[in-house]
């Protein structure tokens, strides 16, 4: 099997018999996921829960400057599912 970027756990129960199939998933799995697992899209599903200030932000700027500079004391983020 090729080495991707990620580690995925599949489990199958034929998955010995037919090795060729496993991998097309694999390759048809991991373009799923590359096409869902974007900066938008992550930060349509989180918010920030800023105790502080008593407020909720959906801001997608905020969130990814939030995720890179790191969380300061009681501001959260929450995942909205």
């Amino acid at each position: 099997m090729k080495a991707p970027n990620r580690d995925l756990l599949v489990l199958v129960k034929h998955a010995r018999d037919n090795e060729d199939a496993m991998e097309r998933e694999l390759v048809q799995l991991n373009k799923l996921l590359m096409d869902v697992e974007t900066q938008d899209t992550f930060s349509h599903v989180y918010e920030i829960i800023d105790c502080n200030k008593f407020r909720i932000n959906t801001d997608s700027r905020r969130i990814m400057k939030l995720i890179h500079n790191g969380e300061p004391p009681f501001v959260f983020l929450n995942n909205k599912n």
